[in-house]
């Protein structure tokens, strides 16, 4: 099965997703793709792992699932990142399609 959205993918623990953030943003959104990953706007500032927080916090959030089933595995003080989500593949898609962003 090939999957429509470069930034998700399927992981023995659930799905995988590739997220490049700007911190110090307004307000929390996704805005797009950028480099194969979700590019997402965070209201908070790089500082102490609180931009990274406010990461798993939303995508917790937006995913109805609670944040130990979001973790971060890849880029703790990069822009780039990887997330394990504890969640069929297909719900992740599912949420992306429904975000309304161009692929």
């Amino acid at each position: 099965m090939s999957v429509p959205w470069p930034c998700a993918a399927a992981s023995a623990d659930g799905a995988q997703l590739l997220v490049s953030v700007i911190p110090n943003a307004k307000r929390i959104e996704a805005v797009g793709l950028h480099d194969g990953c979700l590019r997402v706007r965070l209201a908070a500032p790089a500082l102490e792992g609180r931009a990274n927080d406010a990461l798993v916090a939303w995508l917790a959030g937006e995913l109805k699932l609670t944040r130990r089933q979001v973790v971060l595995k890849q880029g703790a003080s990069s822009r780039r990142k990887r997330l394990l989500i504890e969640c069929p593949l297909a719900q992740l898609l599912a949420w992306l399609d429904g975000l309304g962003l161009p692929r």
